[in-house]
């Protein structure tokens, strides 16, 4: 039988799984609220920066020229309910404005809307990052709103990607966890993953509740890491040490591992900020709040981090802003992706700001988002211009071509020689043989 798969929510995950299914075989049908969006995706065009998104989507769009035609969208939930036999929900779960608690109503309007209209069997599966509990409470409302009845099943897979790599997460994953309550579930979807699963990715079959914990626990573990490593680089500062040789060197005990161990400035993004603290928000609520203390210090040194690189910019420049010139190289919270969510980046740019420091922003891919949220920055389209006259300069995302850059050539242009590197990735001997006063979080100053 072929399958029919939706797509429910088209934003960063359903744009990306939608054209991953249709890369993998399948007839897919996705859908949004949105007008304007669906307009876009049916062009072929992606709304956000994603490498190798919009070329996978290209080639599967119907009406794109020498597409398989394979990927279609719609606003419709009625064309949904008659086409699809696996439907993943993949809308957004924010904070709630003033809370730690995640914000449900996306996922329960999209179960709302969508049963109404499933008059067959068939499988509703969650992506969306939820509370643990959600599937349990969504199960019963499925079957109680869709004509079908006990035929519609629910199942949570949730999704691992990481922005910058998401093309390749979705179809190459390191890891597929579904949490079904029936053999005929867990049977559709290792027919929907059978490739990725035949090429090796590990297939974890688990109940709803542990379905709904590996991605916070997946999380909360990284923001973990992360926070750990900018503590050391605290107490490296005061004692004179250096936190990259120290991440070099613990980083070889293989069960510590290297990876997430750069300090820096500190997470952000859409999902470790916001899906720590619903977690703790939601263990509050089962009661077991104690066993998840520890992330609110995860939490705390993360945001310490962006207040510390403030504190020492303004000491770079003297002990005030007032009258400074602050180059601010990167807006996005990650280097490969135009969001600018919690970006760490420009969460200093806006401090500085605020405390009177004429702050110009340049990012590679983030400029227009950026706009959005700080249109009282000052943006320039290039590095060499943001740094123009700049009394110091800050590196706060670690793209590439921040790397790349040539310090004797940006000497030329700035006012002062002063660079402090929030990511830890630019090589210190280099700026300081062109004359730079250098400064990286953890290491020592000279």
């Amino acid at each position: 039988m072929a399958i029919g798969i939706t797509v429910i929510g088209t934003g960063y995950l359903g744009a990306t799984h939608a054209a991953a299914m249709a890369e993998l075989g399948f007839e897919v049908l996705g859908l949004d609220v949105v007008p304007e969006k669906i307009g876009t995706l049916s062009r072929g065009e992606v709304p956000f920066y994603e490498p190798g998104l919009e070329e996978l989507l290209r080639r599967h769009v119907a009406g794109v020229a020498g597409s398989t035609g394979r990927l279609r969208f719609t606003t419709s939930w009625e064309e949904v309910g008659e086409f699809g036999d696996v439907h993943f929900v993949c809308v957004n779960t924010p904070q709630k404005q003033g809370e730690y608690a995640c914000d449900m109503s996306y996922v329960d309007s999209a179960v709302d809307s969508l049963a109404p209209h499933l008059a067959r069997p068939a499988l509703v599966v969650g992506k969306s990052t939820v509370p643990v509990g959600s599937a349990e409470r969504l199960a019963a409302r499925l079957a109680r709103l869709a004509p079908a009845g006990d035929a519609v099943e629910l199942a949570w897979n949730p999704e691992f990607l990481r922005e910058g790599f998401a093309v390749e997460d979705t179809l190459r994953p390191d890891r597929i966890v579904v949490g079904v309550r029936s053999d005929r579930a867990e049977e559709l979807l290792r027919e929907v993953y059978a490739k990725p699963v035949a090429a090796g990715s590990p297939f974890v079959v688990t109940d709803f509740p542990t379905a709904e914990l590996v991605k916070t626990a997946a999380n909360s573990f990284l923001a973990t890491k992360i926070s750990f490593i900018n503590a050391m680089a605290e107490v490296c500062e005061t004692a004179g040490g250096d936190v990259v040789k120290l991440a070099e060197a613990i980083g070889y005990d293989d069960r510590i591992g290297r990876k997430f161990l750069r300090a820096g400035i500190g997470f952000g993004g859409g999902c470790l900020p916001k899906d720590i603290r619903a977690f703790m928000a939601r263990a509050g609520e089962l009661g077991a709040d104690q066993a998840l203390t520890f992330l609110r210090e995860v939490d705390s040194i993360n945001m310490r981090r962006r207040s510390h690189m403030v504190d020492l910019t303004r000491e770079t420049v003297g002990g005030t802003f007032l009258g400074q010139r602050v180059a601010v190289l990167g807006a996005t919270f990650k280097p490969d992706s135009d969001d600018v969510r919690d970006s760490p980046a420009l969460n200093v740019a806006g401090q500085i700001h605020l405390q009177g420091g004429q702050v110009t922003v340049y990012d590679p891919k983030g400029m227009a988002n950026a706009r959005r949220v700080f249109p009282t920055l000052g943006y320039a389209d290039s590095a060499a211009e943001a740094v123009r006259g700049a009394d110091v300069v800050l590196h706060l995302t670690e793209w590439r071509e921040f790397r790349e850059l040539d310090p004797q050539v940006l000497g030329e242009a700035v006012a002062h020689r002063r660079i402090l590197d929030g990511r830890n990735t630019l090589d210190p001997e280099l700026w300081r043989k062109s004359g730079w006063f250098f400064r990286a979080l953890g290491r020592p100053t000279a």
